[in-house]
């Protein structure tokens, strides 16, 4: 479907547009009044799709871009990307009406919805890819559009190092998957993930299918900030509000929950697959919860909470990849609604974290801090944002009537569920499955009353805040109230949700079970008095008493030292890698153009001589050689007496006027190998380069003569000797050498394969079209570059106008 396409490149052209259109949009009305219209667009374009999916129908359009490699733009709308699809222009088009009335107008807007719509664009391609490679060059791209946002304030030193810890971390990743995605290629011999996933039983006993496995969900943990890689989620949150609304609630983060969601059909069923996945989200629903309590500020304090619920989600899918192990069985129906209740917290959780970030946006926007040590009170004073505040924090905790209760229960179904299960020795460790969720939950409930609790009950403390709070203005409520209508409304219309959005994508997620429909169950808000309520009333009571009692017990913090803290290892480790490299550079970067050459001709020689040795490659037979010619003797006399005389030349002249009889010599030898358009092309390089450097050296002073050791120049000469010896082996091995057919036979052939009748030109410009093309771009971007510097210069009164 060509509409597919264009939704991923819509954002593109837009971002594109932007710097261009700028300087005439902003005296007509703020920038993101346009911007706002590409989400809006791209929602209601996927929304007129949503039925049709709903009926189990996929669009796929392939437009070939590099066939021979088997990497072609293959987009792909089924249930699963219509689900993030919908969150990332859902959620972006709030984000982006949000951001009009939070950032300043003397923000630098023009790069900040830019960037924005790099990542919304980069986004939508990662889930609509079929393609591995395509995937993975979105995939990056989004890191380096999440980068480009978290670091927009860059003139702060936090946002910076936030921004290159979640760049280093996230790309280490992607390298990671990478390499599994290439692993999958070679097992399975296609790029395509349907038709992977078509024949995942032939690559499952391939030797690289563990590997793969493993490398992917590195890509995917890292991006998702799971344990231990969750450490780049607090840092972020240097980012201006709106951009940890969008990325780090309902969008970026959630790309590694799809890439876990996308390849269950693959390694689902798999011990390691299941282990990974749902003991890693587990670690990191507790993890994140634990220290989401000791955060002061709130938006720490949601970015722990991110983690933990990342975790969750993590966690179900883990838990829903049983299903695979048993295939469709009326027993296994059981298990599979664990990846129904992760696709159902990934909606609330977008809904009501999306809420609580604009709301603690909201708060440090009027009041002027989001330090809960000197907040309280404003409830009487902020009673609108206070409601969003009771909504959003209320369904994170899990309480209903509100739609984070509906999914938390189902979690509470599926860890319970698990301990039945007889395979991959679960039955033994069963048990840590509903302790460590219930655990979780406690401290969910108490980060989401402390969220509440100490931010608008209590006293006002006027003395400790910078502004006299008040309420935001309207525009500033719209987006976070939508939200908090959707947190309300799915929790009374839950199974509309259900059929239209989460049916479709069981069945991407299930694609062999024959009836996505009996994979769907029917939502209850009141399932009777039943293990999964008294795990919540326990929460409860729990929380309760535990948020009541927190100066008593906070002391526990201690006792995890900084000093053994993630943070600190991996500080560790940059200063690490900065010092070595440093210590390393300053050993060969001297300053000495001898030693470069040095280093480069003794790589040269060991590289190439060794590995020719090592080989056995030096074969030689002289008995089919021609004859040599006397003139040809003569010319190679001149050239050695010209190369040796240059070595003792004492002006710059002298030298390059022997350089030249080297160039001249080598021309002659092309006329003399009956290759003119060569002897031709060389004499003019060679005449125009002479004149060129004569031109430029004459004015120069004498080369002073250089003063070195002895040892130093016999050692030169030795490695000299070397490198000419290498050289010469080399191409006589090349020109003796019989194992393989000469490439010049394939050039032969240049008029039949490339039309072209002239050998050289056909090389230049067919066969070696590629290197050439990279060629042009140096220029182009060297053009562009010089343009820039020399055009694209302030104009003299908006100079004046910022300078004043």
């Amino acid at each position: 479907m060509v509409t597919v396409l264009i939704m991923i490149l819509f954002p593109f052209v837009c971002a594109a547009l932007i710097p261009l259109l700028y300087r005439r949009l902003r005296r007509v009305a703020h920038l993101g009044w346009f911007v706002l219209s590409v989400p809006i667009i791209l929602f209601l374009l996927l929304a007129r799709y949503i039925p049709q999916i709903a009926e189990g129908k996929v669009f796929i359009h392939t437009y070939e871009w590099i066939p021979s490699f088997d990497i072609n733009f293959t987009t792909y709308l089924d249930g699963l990307s219509m689900i993030f699809a919908l969150l990332i222009t859902g959620v972006g088009s709030l984000v982006i009406l949000y951001s009009i009335f939070y950032l300043s107008t003397k923000e630098s807007l023009h790069h900040f919805y830019c960037y924005l719509l790099l990542f919304m664009g980069a986004m939508l391609g990662v889930v609509f890819s079929d393609n591995l490679m395509v995937l993975y060059t979105f995939w990056e791209l989004t890191s380096v559009s999440s980068f480009l946002l978290i670091a927009f304030w860059h003139h702060r030193k936090a946002s910076r190092a936030g921004a290159r810890k979640a760049m280093t971390i996230t790309v280490f990743g992607g390298l990671a998957m990478l390499a599994g995605f290439l692993m999958l290629y070679v097992s399975a011999g296609t790029f395509s993930i349907r038709e992977i996933v078509a024949n995942v039983e032939v690559i499952r006993d391939h030797t690289l299918f563990i590997p793969a496995l493993l490398l992917i969900l590195m890509g995917a943990f890292t991006k998702s900030a799971q344990f231990p890689f969750h450490i780049w989620l607090p840092d972020a949150m240097e980012a201006p509000t709106p951009v940890s609304a969008y990325l780090h609630s309902a969008t970026m983060v959630k790309a590694g929950i799809y890439i876990v969601a996308r390849f269950s059909p693959v390694f689902g069923g798999e011990a390691i697959w299941f282990w990974l996945v749902s003991g890693v989200g587990l670690v990191t629903l507790f993890w994140g919860s634990f220290n989401a309590v000791r955060q002061t500020d709130l938006k720490a304090l949601l970015a722990y909470s991110t983690v933990s619920q990342l975790g969750l989600i993590m966690s179900l899918f883990g838990l829903g990849s049983v299903g695979h192990y048993f295939g469709y069985a009326e027993s296994s129906i059981l298990y599979t609604q664990a990846s129904f209740a992760a696709l159902f917290h990934l909606i609330n959780h977008s809904t009501f974290k999306g809420a609580l970030f604009m709301m603690v946006g909201i708060v440090d926007h009027e009041v002027g801090t989001r330090d809960v040590r000197r907040l309280g009170g404003l409830m009487a004073l902020m009673p609108v944002t206070f409601t969003i505040a009771v909504i959003g924090g209320f369904s994170m905790a899990g309480l209903p009537p509100f739609n984070g209760f509906l999914s938390k229960e189902m979690f509470f179904t599926a860890v319970l569920a698990i301990r039945d299960v007889e395979a991959f020795s679960i039955a033994d460790m069963g048990l840590l499955f509903p302790i460590l969720a219930w655990v979780a939950s406690i401290f969910t409930f108490v980060y989401s009353m402390i969220l509440i609790g100490r931010t608008f009950f209590g006293k006002l403390k006027p003395d400790k805040i910078d502004k006299k709070p008040h309420e935001a203005p309207v525009g500033m409520l719209i987006s976070p109230i939508v939200l908090c209508l959707f947190v309300v409304g799915i929790f009374f219309f839950p199974n509309v949700l259900g059929h239209y959005i989460l049916e479709p994508a069981m069945a991407s997620i299930y694609p062999t079970f024959p009836s996505a429909s009996e994979l769907t169950p029917h939502i209850h808000a009141w399932h009777g008095f039943n293990a999964e309520l008294l795990m919540t009333f326990g929460v409860v009571i729990v929380g309760v008493i535990l948020f009541k009692t927190f100066d008593k017990w906070k002391p526990l913090y201690r006792v995890f030292s900084q000093k053994y803290a993630f943070n600190t290892y991996y500080n560790r480790m940059i200063e690490f890698g900065e010092n070595s490299s440093i210590t390393l550079t300053k050993r060969y970067m001297t300053g000495n153009l001898t030693h470069y050459f040095v280093y480069i001709y003794v790589f040269f020689v060991a590289l190439i001589a060794g590995y020719f040795i090592w080989s056995e490659a030096f074969a030689f037979n002289f008995a089919q050689d021609s004859a040599v010619e006397s003139y040809e003797l003569i010319l190679v006399f001149v050239m050695m007496f010209a190369a040796v005389w240059m070595l003792f030349a004492k002006g710059r002249v002298t030298a390059m006027l022997l350089n030249g009889v080297l160039g001249y010599s080598i021309a002659f030898f092309f006329v003399i190998f009956r290759a003119p358009d060569l002897a031709l092309t060389q004499l003019v390089v060679e005449s125009v380069t002479t004149a060129l450097f004569l031109l430029s050296f004459k004015y120069l002073p004498d080369v002073m003569p250089e003063i070195a050791r002895k040892r130093v120049k016999w050692s030169n000469a030795v490695l000299s000797i070397f490198v000419g010896a290498t050289v010469t082996l080399v191409g006589l091995a090349v020109v003796h050498y019989d194992k393989f057919k000469p490439v010049s036979l394939y050039f032969n052939d240049a008029y039949e394969l490339a039309g072209g009748s002239n050998i050289v030109n056909t090389i230049l410009g067919d066969f070696r079209a590629f290197d050439t093309m990279l060629e042009v771009v140096v220029l182009l971007i060297a053009g562009l570059g010089v343009y820039t510097l020399t055009k694209l210069k302030p104009r003299k009164e908006e100079a004046d106008h910022e300078n004043q």
